[in-house]
Protein backbone atom coordinates (compact mmCIF):
# COMPACT_ATOMS: atom_id res chain seq x y z
CA UNK A 1 0.00 0.00 0.00
CA UNK A 2 1.28 3.45 -0.92
CA UNK A 3 1.03 6.59 1.16
CA UNK A 4 1.76 10.20 0.44
CA UNK A 5 3.25 12.85 2.67
CA UNK A 6 3.38 16.54 1.91
CA UNK A 7 6.77 18.12 2.49
CA UNK A 8 6.80 21.90 2.74
CA UNK A 9 9.82 23.29 0.96
CA UNK A 10 9.63 26.66 2.68
CA UNK A 11 10.10 30.09 1.28
CA UNK A 12 13.49 29.52 -0.22
CA UNK A 13 13.81 32.39 -2.73
CA UNK A 14 16.31 30.44 -4.84
CA UNK A 15 14.23 27.26 -5.06
CA UNK A 16 10.79 28.73 -5.86
CA UNK A 17 11.67 29.89 -9.44
CA UNK A 18 13.22 26.50 -10.20
CA UNK A 19 10.18 24.57 -8.97
CA UNK A 20 7.83 26.93 -10.82
CA UNK A 21 9.81 26.49 -14.04
CA UNK A 22 9.84 22.69 -13.72
CA UNK A 23 6.08 22.53 -13.10
CA UNK A 24 5.35 24.86 -16.04
CA UNK A 25 7.47 22.72 -18.37
CA UNK A 26 5.72 19.61 -17.09
CA UNK A 27 2.38 21.25 -17.87
CA UNK A 28 3.46 22.07 -21.43
CA UNK A 29 4.86 18.59 -22.03
CA UNK A 30 1.64 17.04 -20.74
CA UNK A 31 -0.43 19.14 -23.14
CA UNK A 32 1.85 18.20 -26.03
CA UNK A 33 1.44 14.51 -25.24
CA UNK A 34 -2.33 14.89 -25.02
CA UNK A 35 -2.37 16.74 -28.35
CA UNK A 36 -0.42 13.97 -30.07
CA UNK A 37 -2.58 11.23 -28.56
CA UNK A 38 -5.80 13.00 -29.56
CA UNK A 39 -4.58 13.57 -33.12
CA UNK A 40 -3.64 9.92 -33.54
CA UNK A 41 -7.02 8.86 -32.24
CA UNK A 42 -9.11 11.28 -34.33
CA UNK A 43 -7.17 11.00 -37.60
CA UNK A 44 -6.13 7.35 -37.72
CA UNK A 45 -7.81 5.63 -34.72
CA UNK A 46 -4.36 4.54 -33.57
CA UNK A 47 -3.69 4.02 -29.88
CA UNK A 48 -0.45 5.11 -28.25
CA UNK A 49 1.77 2.70 -26.38
CA UNK A 50 3.53 3.23 -23.07
CA UNK A 51 6.83 4.35 -24.59
CA UNK A 52 5.53 5.83 -27.85
CA UNK A 53 5.39 9.46 -26.71
CA UNK A 54 8.94 9.28 -25.34
CA UNK A 55 10.25 8.36 -28.79
CA UNK A 56 8.27 11.15 -30.44
CA UNK A 57 9.25 13.92 -28.01
CA UNK A 58 12.82 12.89 -27.18
CA UNK A 59 14.27 15.90 -29.02
CA UNK A 60 11.60 18.39 -27.92
CA UNK A 61 12.57 21.52 -25.97
CA UNK A 62 10.22 20.85 -23.02
CA UNK A 63 11.46 17.26 -22.77
CA UNK A 64 15.12 18.28 -22.79
CA UNK A 65 14.68 20.92 -20.11
CA UNK A 66 13.45 18.36 -17.58
CA UNK A 67 15.46 15.55 -16.04
CA UNK A 68 15.03 12.68 -18.51
CA UNK A 69 13.42 10.21 -16.09
CA UNK A 70 10.98 12.89 -14.92
CA UNK A 71 10.03 13.76 -18.52
CA UNK A 72 9.54 10.06 -19.30
CA UNK A 73 7.28 9.71 -16.26
CA UNK A 74 5.15 12.65 -17.41
CA UNK A 75 4.67 11.18 -20.89
CA UNK A 76 3.94 7.71 -19.48
CA UNK A 77 1.20 9.25 -17.35
CA UNK A 78 -0.35 10.75 -20.49
CA UNK A 79 -0.11 7.41 -22.30
CA UNK A 80 -1.71 5.71 -19.30
CA UNK A 81 -4.67 8.10 -19.37
CA UNK A 82 -5.23 7.23 -23.04
CA UNK A 83 -4.94 3.53 -22.29
CA UNK A 84 -7.68 3.89 -19.67
CA UNK A 85 -9.78 5.81 -22.19
CA UNK A 86 -9.43 2.99 -24.74
CA UNK A 87 -10.46 0.40 -22.15
CA UNK A 88 -13.49 2.52 -21.18
CA UNK A 89 -14.53 2.78 -24.84
CA UNK A 90 -14.33 -1.00 -25.09
CA UNK A 91 -16.40 -1.41 -21.92
CA UNK A 92 -18.97 1.08 -23.26
CA UNK A 93 -19.32 -0.86 -26.52
CA UNK A 94 -19.80 -4.08 -24.57
CA UNK A 95 -22.49 -2.43 -22.42
CA UNK A 96 -20.56 -2.66 -19.14
CA UNK A 97 -20.82 1.09 -18.53
CA UNK A 98 -23.69 3.41 -19.42
CA UNK A 99 -22.07 6.81 -19.95
CA UNK A 100 -19.93 7.39 -23.02
CA UNK A 101 -16.32 8.09 -21.96
CA UNK A 102 -14.62 11.32 -22.97
CA UNK A 103 -11.15 11.45 -24.46
CA UNK A 104 -8.50 13.07 -22.23
CA UNK A 105 -8.73 16.83 -22.58
CA UNK A 106 -6.06 19.51 -22.56
CA UNK A 107 -4.97 21.22 -19.38
CA UNK A 108 -5.76 24.91 -19.02
CA UNK A 109 -3.21 27.27 -20.53
CA UNK A 110 -0.60 28.77 -18.23
CA UNK A 111 -0.88 26.22 -15.44
CA UNK A 112 1.49 23.93 -13.62
CA UNK A 113 1.60 20.14 -13.48
CA UNK A 114 3.20 17.61 -11.18
CA UNK A 115 6.76 16.50 -11.84
CA UNK A 116 7.31 12.91 -10.71
CA UNK A 117 10.75 11.48 -10.16
CA UNK A 118 11.28 7.72 -9.86
CA UNK A 119 13.20 6.60 -6.78
CA UNK A 120 16.13 5.60 -8.99
CA UNK A 121 16.80 9.30 -9.68
CA UNK A 122 16.71 10.36 -6.02
CA UNK A 123 19.60 10.11 -3.58
CA UNK A 124 19.67 10.46 0.21
CA UNK A 125 22.22 13.01 1.40
CA UNK A 126 22.46 14.15 5.05
CA UNK A 127 18.84 13.17 5.78
CA UNK A 128 17.65 15.18 2.79
CA UNK A 129 16.56 13.95 -0.63
CA UNK A 130 18.65 15.14 -3.56
CA UNK A 131 16.47 15.90 -6.60
CA UNK A 132 18.45 16.21 -9.86
CA UNK A 133 17.80 18.74 -12.63
CA UNK A 134 18.18 18.37 -16.39
CA UNK A 135 21.23 19.67 -18.24
CA UNK A 136 19.43 22.79 -19.49
CA UNK A 137 18.29 23.68 -15.97
CA UNK A 138 21.83 23.12 -14.74
CA UNK A 139 23.10 25.71 -17.22
CA UNK A 140 20.33 28.24 -16.62
CA UNK A 141 20.08 28.10 -12.84
CA UNK A 142 23.70 27.21 -12.10
CA UNK A 143 22.91 24.20 -9.90
CA UNK A 144 22.70 20.50 -10.74
CA UNK A 145 20.19 19.53 -8.03
CA UNK A 146 18.27 20.74 -5.01
CA UNK A 147 17.56 19.22 -1.61
CA UNK A 148 14.21 18.66 0.10
CA UNK A 149 13.69 17.45 3.67
CA UNK A 150 13.24 13.70 4.14
CA UNK A 151 9.62 12.78 5.05
CA UNK A 152 9.33 11.85 8.70
CA UNK A 153 6.99 8.85 8.42
CA UNK A 154 8.95 6.70 5.97
CA UNK A 155 12.43 5.36 5.49
CA UNK A 156 14.23 6.24 2.26
CA UNK A 157 14.36 2.54 1.31
CA UNK A 158 10.55 2.37 1.28
CA UNK A 159 10.09 5.24 -1.21
CA UNK A 160 8.73 4.37 -4.64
Amino acid sequence: MYCCQQVLVGKNPELIPILTFLCEQSHKLTNMGIYYGRQLYFKARISIGKYYLEKVYKHNYHYKVLYSQAAQQILRTVAESFRYYYSLIKAYREGKILDIPRIPNYRKKGGMATVSYPKQALKLKDNQIRVPLGNTCKRWFGIDSFLIPMPSIRAFSSLK
